[in-house]
C-alpha cells in the first residue's frame, strides 16, 4: 500500500493504452508495430504472440496511432483527450497482394503430448521453495504435489521416481538417500538459465528414456549479448550472469538457499540449519565452418555444461506439542534429545557437440558424468506423554542412523536426425557405466510402560533394525529410431510418429523393447482444433533404490540384499486428447483434454513416507490408472497468462496370489490447481499472482503390514504474491544516465498458505505395551511470508 501511495502521483499524468491487434479471422497477429506518429521522440511497441500490445504515454490532446505488418494493410487510429486507460483493439486486414499460400496464425498448435511452459512465471509465482520450474508444474493438469518444501511431483498415480528430467537432451540425475522435503536442496535446473520449457505427462516419444509417468524437457539459452540479474529474499539469494554473440555464449548462475525460515512454521520446535549452495555454467562455442570454391563446411557447436551443489542440514529438535481430532480429543508432546547431521554433495559435467553434417542431416555426441556422495547420520531420543480420550500412555524411543551411499554414472550418447520436406527420422544410442556403493545401518528402539517394544515377556528388542553393505557394478546399452511424417489431405493436416526404443541391463541381463506412436490430427474444416492419440509400450527400468530386497534374521534384524532377478516394471499406456483454441472477451484462449488409460504388471510395491519411497525390492503386484485431466490456458486478463487444471482418476493395485484391489500410494481421486496473473489497469507495473491447489488426501500405510490404514485429510494451500516493477517505461528515476545498466528491478511480497490450513504429509505410527496403536500427524508449515528483491542488468 506505501509503494502505491508513493507511486501514484508519479503516474498521474500518464495514460496506458492497452489492446490486441488480430487479423481477419479474429487471431492475435505476432510482432505487429504499433507507434505514435509525431512525436518528438520515437515511441512504439510490438504484439506479443497473443498479438498483445500495451503504451504507456503522457496525457495530450490527441495522438494517433499507428498499426502495421508485413503483409497486411496499416490502420491509423486518432485518439481525442487521452487520459487514464484506454482499451483499443485493431483488426488488419491482408494486403491484396499477399501470396494467398501463406498463412499467418498468432498461436502455435502444440505438436504431439509435448506442452510447452513459460519459464519466466517462476520469476513472479509465490513459491515456497524459493524458485523452481517444478513449482510451476504442479499446477498442470495430471501432475500433483502434497509437500511444499520439496521438487519432487507425481503425475497420473505414478511415483516420484517415475519422472525424467532433460537439461540439452542429457539425462539429470537426483540424489538418492533423500527422505523428508526438510533435507532437499535447490532442483537442478536454474530457472534463469532456462529457454524453453516442455512437459509431457505420457504418450510422449521414443527419444525420452524409460520411465513410465512423465517428462520434463529443458533447453537453455544462449545470450547473444550481456545479462544478469541478481535477487535476495528469506529464503536465499542468486547471481546469474550471461554474456555472448554469435559465435560464443556464456552463463554462470550461483544460488543460496536456506529453509530455516520456513521450518519455523513445523509443528516440531527446534534448531533448524539447512544450507544449500549450487553453481552452474553453461558456455558454448563454434569451431570450423569453411567456405571454397567448391567445398562449404557448416561449424560445429560445442558446449559444456557443469553443476556442484553441496546441501547440508542439522537439526537439534527441542519439543513437539499437537493436538488433533474432533474438539482437539487427541494431545501429544515429545520432549527431544540428540540432533541430525546430513550431508549431499553432487556434481554434474557434460561435453556436447552438434553440428551438421550435410543439408539434411544433423548430429551430435555427448559425454556426461554425475557423481553423489550423501552421509545421513542421526541419534534422536524422545520422551512423549500421549493423552486420547480417557487413555494417557507414556514412552521413550530413540533413533539412530549412519548411512552412506557413493554413486558414479558415466554416460556416452550418439543422436542423429535427418530431415527432408515433411518427413524427420531421429535415432539415438548411448552406453552407461554405473559404479554405486551404499553403507545403510538404522535402528529404532521404543519403550512404553517399561517394556520394550515388541515385547515377549523375556527379551529386549528392537522395534526396527535396518542393515546392507551393498555395491553395485553395472552397464547400460540404450538405443532407440523414431520417424515423425506430415501430410494434408482434404480432411486436414496429420502429424504420424511411430519409433522405438530398445535397452540392455548388464545387472540382470534383461533386453526391454519399447515401441510407441502417436497420431494427430488438424481438422481442414475448423484449424482451431487439434485431436491427437498415443500409445506406447513403456518400462520403469530399476536404477539402484528398486533392488534393495530385504530378509530378516532370526535376531529381528533386517538386512539389504540386491535382487538380481527384479524386472523391469512394464506399462501399455493409451493417451486421447485435444486442443481447441479460441478467442473470448477479445483474447487468446486454449482448452485441453486428455483421456489416458495405464496397465503396469511385473509391478514392484512401495510406500511413501515424506518423500521416500520404500521398494518392496520384488516384482509382486499389477496396478493401473486411469483418469482425465482438463486444462484453461489464456490471458484471463489482458496480457497476462493464466490457468486452471482439474483431474480425476482412479489408481488400484493388486498384490500377486491376493483378489484384494487397494488404491495406489500416490492415488488423489481428484486434484484442483490454478495459477491467476492481475494487475490494476491504472497500475500495471503493480502485478499479484496467486497460487492455489486443492487436492484429495493420499492413501497411508501402516509402516508393519504395509496394508491400507486410511486417507490423508484433503490437501488445500493458497499462496499470493504481489510484484511492483521499476523499469525505464514506468519508472522516470529509472531514465536517469546513472540507471542505464539497470534494465528493472522489482519488490515482490508473498503469503505462503494465506489460509493457514493444516496440511498433513505422513503420520507418526505409536503403540503402547499392549499393542494398541496411536497414529500422530506430521502437520506441514503453517503461514509463513516473504519479501524478495530482483535487480536486473544489461
Amino acid at each position: 500500500m506505501l509503494l502505491i501511495a508513493f507511486s501514484l502521483p508519479a503516474y498521474a499524468r500518464q495514460a496506458r493504452v492497452y489492446g490486441y491487434v488480430v487479423d481477419q479471422d479474429n487471431v492475435g497477429i505476432e510482432l505487429a508495430n504499433v507507434v505514435v506518429l509525431d512525436s518528438e521522440t520515437p515511441i512504439g511497441t510490438a504484439t506479443n504472440k497473443n498479438g498483445y500490445y500495451e503504451l504507456l504515454l503522457d496525457e495530450a490532446d490527441t495522438v494517433v496511432l499507428s498499426f502495421s505488418m508485413i503483409g497486411y494493410t496499416t490502420v491509423q487510429q486518432r485518439i481525442i483527450d487521452l487520459k487514464e486507460v484506454l482499451n483499443i483493439n485493431v483488426q488488419l486486414l491482408t494486403d491484396e497482394q499477399m501470396l494467398t499460400e501463406i498463412e499467418v496464425r498468432g498461436i502455435k498448435h502444440t505438436e504431439g503430448t509435448m506442452d510447452r511452459i513459460d519459464a519466466s512465471a517462476t520469476r513472479v509465482m509465490p513459491d515456497a521453495t524459493g524458485g523452481s520450474i517444478e513449482s510451476l508444474l504442479i499446477t498442470f493438469a495430471g501432475v500433483s504435489q502434497t509437500n511444499e518444501l520439496s521438487s519432487q511431483y507425481n503425475v497420473r498415480g505414478g511415483s516420484f521416481d517415475e519422472n525424467s528430467v532433460y537439461v540439452n537432451g542429457i539425462e539429470i540425475h537426483r540424489p538418492l538417500l533423500i527422505r523428508s522435503g526438510q533435507q532437499e536442496g535447490l532442483s537442478f535446473v536454474n530457472p534463469e538459465m532456462v529457454e524453453n520449457v516442455s512437459f509431457s505427462a505420457g504418450g510422449f516419444g521414443a527419444q525420452y528414456g524409460d520411465k513410465m509417468s512423465s517428462v520434463l524437457d529443458i533447453t537453455y539459452k544462449r545470450p547473444q549479448a550481456f545479462e544478469a540479474s541478481l535477487s535476495a529474499s528469506l529464503l536465499g539469494a542468486q547471481v546469474y550472469v550471461g554474456h555472448g554473440d554469435s559465435a560464443y555464449s556464456m552463463m554462470h548462475g550461483l544460488r543460496y538457499k536456506t529453509s530455516k525460515y520456513m521450518l519455523g512454521g513445523l509443528s516440531t520446535a527446534g534448531n533448524y540449519e539447512p544450507t544449500y549452495l549450487d553453481y552452474q555454467t553453461y558456455i558454448t562455442w563454434k569451431v570450423g565452418g569453411r567456405q571454397h570454391s567448391a567445398v562449404r563446411s557448416q561449424p560445429w557447436t560445442m558446449s559444456f555444461l557443469g553443476n556442484v551443489s553441496q546441501n547440508d542440514y542439522r537439526f537439534r529438535p527441542d519439543s513437539l506439542a499437537q493436538a488433533w481430532g474432533g474438539n482437539d480429543a487427541n494431545h501429544l508432546n515429545i520432549y527431544y534429545e540428540g540432533q541430525e547431521k546430513d550431508r549431499f554433495l553432487t556434481a554434474f559435467a557434460a561435453l556436447s557437440a552438434r553440428g551438421k553434417v550435410s543439408e539434411n542431416v544433423e548430429t551430435g555426441f555427448d559425454l556426461s558424468g554425475f557423481y553423489t556422495n550423501e552421509r545421513e547420520n542421526f541419534d534422536i531420543t524422545g520422551e512423549y506423554v500421549l493423552n486420547r480420550a480417557d487413555v494417557v500412555a507414556t514412552g521413550v524411543f530413540h533413533q539412530h542412523a549412519r548411512n552412506s551411499l557413493q554413486a558414479g554414472v558415466i554416460n556416452l550418447a550418439h543422436t542423429g536426425a535427418w530431415t527432408k520436406a515433411d518427413n524427420t527420422l531421429s535415432w539415438g544410442v548411448s552406453g552407461q557405466a554405473e559404479l554405486i556403493r551404499d553403507y545403510i545401518n538404522e535402528w529404532e528402539w521404543r519403550d512404553s510402560a517399561g517394556y520394550s517394544l515388541p515385547e515377549d515377556g523375556a527379551n529386549m528388542e528392537l522395534y526396527y533394525a535396518l542393515r546392507g553393505d551393498s555395491a553395485m557394478r553395472s552397464a547400460r546399452v540404450q538405443a532407440y529410431v523414431q520417424n515423425k511424417h506430415k501430410w494434408n489431405t482434404n480432411s486436414g493436416q496429420w502429424i504420424l510418429t511411430v519409433g522405438g526404443r530398445l535397452q540392455w541391463w548388464s545387472w540382470n541381463n534383461e533386453v526391454l523393447p519399447s515401441p510407441r506412436a502417436s497420431v494427430e490430427w488438424i481438422p481442414g474444416w475448423k484449424r482451431d482444433f487439434c485431436f491427437r492419440l498415443a500409445t506406447g509400450l513403456y518400462y520403469q527400468a530399476p536404477f539402484y533404490k528398486e533392488l534393495r530386497d530385504t530378509l530378516t534374521d532370526g535376531l529381528g534384524i533386517t538386512r539389504i540384499q540386491l535382487n538380481r532377478q527384479l524386472r523391469a516394471q512394464r506399462s501399455v499406456q493409451v493417451v486421447l486428447g485435444g486442443d481447441y483454441y479460441f478467442r473470448a472477451w477479445g483474447r487468446p484462449f486454449k482448452f485441453t483434454a486428455e483421456a489416458y488409460y495405464k496397465y503396469i504388471d511385473r509391478m514392484e510395491s512401495y510406500t511413501v513416507d515424506n518423500v521416500r519411497v520404500r521398494y518392496s525390492g520384488k516384482n509382486d503386484s499389477e496396478g493401473f490408472a486411469a483418469g482425465l485431466d482438463l486444462k484453461l490456458y489464456g490471458e484471463l486478463v489482458p496480457g497476462a497468462d493464466s490457468w486452471i487444471s482439474f483431474s480425476t482418476m482412479g489408481a488400484r493395485q493388486r498384490l500377486l496370489g491376493t483378489n484384494t484391489w487397494t488404491p495406489a500410494p500416490q492415488e488423489q481421486r481428484w486434484n484442483f490447481s490454478m495459477l491467476f496473473q492481475d494487475y490494476i489497469p491504472q497500475l500495471p507495473q503493480l502485478m499479484f499472482h496467486i497460487k492455489m491447489q486443492f487436492a484429495d488426501g493420499q492413501p497411508y500405510y501402516h509402516p508393519a503390514n504395509r496394508q491400507v490404514s486410511s486417507r490423508m485429510p484433503v490437501y488445500k494451500r493458497i499462496d499470493l504474491g504481489a510484484t511492483y516493477v521499476f523499469n525505464a517505461k514506468t519508472a522516470k528515476f529509472m531514465r536517469a544516465p546513472s540507471a542505464k545498466h539497470v534494465k528493472q528491478w522489482a519488490i515482490q511480497f508473498e503469503v505462503f498458505n494465506i489460509v493457514g490450513w493444516k496440511n498433513v504429509n505422513s503420520y507418526l505410527f505409536m503403540e503402547d505395551a499392549y499393542g494398541t496403536p496411536f497414529i500422530s500427524p506430521n502437520y506441514l508449515t503453517d503461514r509463513r511470508f516473504n519479501l524478495k528483491v530482483t535487480v536486473d542488468l544489461r
